[in-house]
């Protein structure tokens, strides 16, 4: 790990990933989280204090990087919930099968390397009856930002921790065996629309 990756990556990260408008759409999303939770990419655990702790029993925080987890000490600290750690990359889920209520990815799916492998790796962990939760940021529906996206993913990604800004969302959820119970795609207001196109809603396992 260099030093932009370990000393400057998780604050701006977590400057730009903890705006207003941005943790009004978490917000919406992590009030529907129960049970023991599975967060996939807690980074430096911007969502913490926004989980309920009458209905959420424990949050398992799988996140890769030892620079976020570093920086999330804080917010584990004042944490409503409990936080059990899994310093493992989003492919690698070590959990038994059907073992967990609820599984929540915030702007996460756009930075993992194997996404099909990762998204199975949920889908796996999550009970029958659970909840995927999903506020995303990714492909727009017009050319002219997709354009853009394409054009800069290439030099975004080393910037922004392997951050892809043109992956479509609902496509690679929906690919990995879900049913998007609800969605909502809007872009953040004052964003870079490149950057600010958010897919955000829940999704269940289709059954067997």
């Amino acid at each position: 790990m260099n030093f932009y990756e370990d000393k400057i990556l998780p604050h701006l990260i977590h400057a730009a990933c903890s705006q207003r408008p941005i943790m009004h759409l978490r917000e919406k999303v992590i009030r529907l989280a129960r049970g023991q939770v599975l967060e996939v990419g807690i980074g430096t655990g911007i969502n913490l204090p926004l989980y309920n702790p009458r209905k959420v029993e424990f949050v398992w925080g799988l996140e890769p990087s030892a620079a976020m987890r570093k920086k999330a000490q804080c917010s584990i600290a004042h944490s409503p919930v409990p936080v059990k750690w899994l310093d493992l990359p989003g492919e690698k889920i070590p959990l038994d099968d059907n073992s967990v209520d609820t599984v929540l990815l915030t702007f996460t799916l756009c930075t993992i390397p194997d996404w099909r492998l990762a998204l199975r790796q949920m889908h796996r962990v999550l009970k029958p009856d659970g909840r995927l939760l999903f506020c995303e940021h990714g492909r727009a529906p017009d050319a002219g930002v997709r354009k853009w996206q394409d054009r800069l993913t290439p030099f975004w990604k080393p910037l922004a921790g392997g951050c892809h800004l043109n992956r479509p969302i609902q496509e690679y959820i929906e690919s990995a065996g879900f049913i998007i119970e609800e969605i909502e795609n809007v872009y953040i207001e004052h964003a870079p629309r490149f950057a600010g196109y958010i897919s955000y809603g829940h999704a269940a396992k289709k059954p067997r």
